[in-house]
């Protein structure tokens, strides 16, 4: 008994209420239009049905973000099928029971009917009408409206949206988590609008379908009372009428509660205030728009013939409230800041404390920028540099130097200034307020604003007012805002200069950290096998050629095999390039697809090998020999490029290093790639020749 007892438990136990619920109400909603219903359970739902639709206008208040409430297109499709079951309902236990008395069809229906239109007819068509009127052609037309434009531009701002989030995500702003997340948000967004655009039908048609049903009803009901129950045409006009009229009511009133929600859903624009502080902050908060609506009421309320009291009243209200109003914020303004007195400065003596060490990273500020980097405003670009040395660890393999952040009033207003040990590596300008809308390259319209660059990449830019963001994104461009501008260009410069950020402490704490987990790999390397200093130039050859170096203990286990061998940087670069081969082709190119790589023609490499066959470490290349090489690498980068690859060229190993070397400062965006470090399973695809007709 007991072990059948444990079984049924568990079987509800593995039921979900919640799950089952919406089936359930759904089934019961289309079983209301066959099953007939006792008053007394209509009485329950239509009460229901208004509880429902006022709770729905209350959460449609309280929401702070559009897709807080995404499954409201579902609810409004759930409400009109209940609100139409009910109609049903109704009208056949109006049509059987009406000649019994107004009462036939419950107490809610008979109550809308005798107490919310006095118990005229007349009078209980014309407020019907009217209610029908402004569902129908006020708020369901302008809400449906709405979702439809707010679909069309959502849609229209995707590929922009998305842009703006990889863009965060390759700054190093946020983690892949917040961009997934991000990009969900974008997608449910444009679902959400759409969805909206067709569901604010379903309320039009409930509207037009209330209007036909008490048309039915009181033609149906005067028919049913004099051709079956003999009675007085009066009398059945009266019963059946306020019958019918009460019924519309009772279902019309709900539906336009729910129409509202809709309007205020879809019209609601994201902001972390519910509406109530919206209103408070954005209506009532300037005295000097109050002050003037209290002086026109108040003028209007002395005018012979109108009705002074109420205005009057009203005026003063509103200039009773100006002024205290203007008073709080008089006292918050003129409230003293307490300022510790300046202390005397002794006179000092220099000393070596007079000798400030220079900050390994840098950045200047204008004042107008100032707010972004203040620490009492929680300022957004503070929040951003951090998310960018987080990610630059992850993913680079060490922890760079903090960012000493200063305003300097030398600067421009907007201006920032970017310093690696005291020199300027980048600078630019940045509107507080304003949003940098870039061109990819492939925008469908022009936009209003400042012309200039992005300074991290220098693709063309305009500064834009918040106001044209959401056209800015319809029309292609990547927006973002000043902070993110400024962050941007900082991660791109330090991972530019990632190499001169990773100095001897930096590598001490590196081998440091690495000993807790494998003392005994890093005591045989350092100081035994290799020196510090040359373990230090060893991976900052390969950060300035792109390469991570997260995979510390490859490159120790490497570096250790080969120190007792040699001691030269280089050469030892080259082993751990080799080794790294995987991860450095995973990096250019990710997935396990094919590579499309530039490669040089035998006659050009011959000449190059010829040229390093000589052993000199100060090789160089004839004039001639080395603008061509020069020319047409660019150009073969640059049609990489633009057919979305990245620019990697693939030469033998003896020439990889020397070729680095020579083109990294023409051709930066250049990547140079030996055979040796191609993993054997990779593909590799030759997309153009540099030096065919030399």
């Amino acid at each position: 008994m007991a072990a059948g007892s444990m079984g049924i438990q568990s079987l509800f136990g593995r039921l979900n209420v919640i799950q089952m619920a919406s089936p359930i109400l759904i089934l019961m909603v289309l079983s209301m239009m066959v099953l007939p219903l006792p008053p007394f359970i209509l009485d329950l739902l239509f009460t229901f049905n208004i509880a429902v639709s006022v709770l729905i206008l209350m959460v449609a208040v309280n929401t702070r973000k559009t897709l807080d409430f995404s499954v409201f297109p579902t609810v409004l499709l759930v409400t009109t099928l209940l609100r139409l079951s009910l109609n049903v309902a109704s009208t056949r236990i109006v049509l059987l029971e009406g000649h019994g008395g107004t009462d036939a069809a419950g107490k809610v229906i008979e109550a809308f009917g005798h107490f919310l239109v006095g118990g005229n007819f007349a009078v209980g068509i014309i407020v019907f009408l009217i209610l029908v009127v402004i569902n129908f052609m006020v708020i369901t037309k302008g809400a449906g409206r709405v979702a439809e434009v707010s679909a069309r531009f959502t849609l229209d701002a995707m590929p922009g949206k998305q842009m703006a989030i990889d863009a965060d995500l390759n700054a190093g702003l946020i983690g892949e988590d917040e961009a997934r997340q991000r990009r969900s948000d974008i997608s449910r967004e444009s679902e959400f609008y759409g969805s909206m655009d067709g569901a604010s039908k379903f309320v039009r048609g409930d509207a037009i379908a209330g209007i036909i049903i008490t048309l039915l009803n009181i033609v149906g009901g005067l028919i049913v009372g004099m051709a079956q129950h003999d009675m007085p045409i009066g009398e059945a006009a009266r019963v059946y009428t306020l019958l019918a009229i009460g019924d519309g009511l009772v279902a019309q009133i709900p539906g336009l509660v729910i129409s509202i929600a809709a309007g205020l859903v879809v019209t609601r624009v994201s902001d972390e205030r519910d509406m109530g502080q919206q209103f408070v902050a954005q209506i009532f908060s300037n005295a000097k728009v109050l002050g003037i609506t209290a002086a026109i009421i108040g003028l209007i309320g002395i005018i012979p013939g109108m009705p002074n009291l109420v205005f009057l009243l009203i005026g003063g209200s509103l200039a009773w409230f100006t002024w205290k109003l203007a008073n709080t914020q008089q006292r918050v303004v003129n409230t003293p800041v307490k300022v510790a007195p300046p202390s005397m400065p002794e006179a000092l003596d220099a000393s070596w404390n007079d000798v400030a060490p220079l900050d390994v990273l840098g950045l200047e500020v204008g004042y107008r920028l100032i707010p972004l980097v203040d620490k009492s405003q929680d300022g957004e670009l503070l929040r951003r540099i951090r998310g960018i040395r987080k990610k630059f660890a992850q993913e680079v393999g060490f922890l760079v130097s903090p960012v000493h952040i200063r305003d300097n009033l030398e600067l421009k207003p907007n201006a920032y200034r970017i310093q690696l040990k005291g020199v300027e590596i980048g600078s630019g300008e940045a509107f507080s307020g304003q949003f940098l809308a870039i061109n990819p390259g492939r925008v469908a319209g022009t936009l209003n604003g400042t012309a200039t660059k992005d300074p991290a990449f220098g693709l063309p830019a305009i500064w834009i007012d918040a106001s044209q963001r959401d056209q800015a994104q319809a029309y292609g461009y990547t927006v973002v805002d000043a902070s993110t501008v400024v962050a941007t260009h900082l991660n791109h410069l330090i991972l530019t200069h990632a190499g001169e950020l990773l100095g001897r402490q930096e590598v001490q704490q590196l081998l440091d950290h690495l000993a807790k987990e494998m003392p005994k790999l890093v005591e045989d390397l350092v100081p035994k096998a290799l020196s510090l200093g040359v373990l230090q130039k060893i991976l900052q050859g390969l950060l300035e050629e792109g390469v991570h170096i997260r995979d510390m203990r490859t490159i120790i286990e490497v570096v250790a095999d080969h120190a007792t061998r040699t001691q030269n940087a280089d050469e030892l670069i080259t082993q751990v390039r080799i080794a790294l081969g995987r991860a450095i082709v995973q990096q250019m190119f990710p997935g396990t697809g094919e590579m499309q790589v530039m490669s040089l023609d035998p006659t050009l490499e011959r000449l190059l090998a010829q040229a390093v066959a000589g052993g000199s470490e100060n090789t160089s290349f004839e004039p001639g020999l080395a603008d061509t090489l020069v020319r047409e690498t660019a150009a073969s980068a640059g049609r990489q490029e633009s057919l979305g690859l990245p620019p990697v060229l693939l030469v033998p190993s003896s020439l990889r290093l020397l070729l680095s070397r020579f083109l990294r400062r023409t051709v930066p965006q250049l990547k140079v790639l030996s055979h040796n470090e191609v993993p054997e399973n990779r593909i590799i695809k030759v997309t153009s020749i540099i030096g065919g007709k030399t």
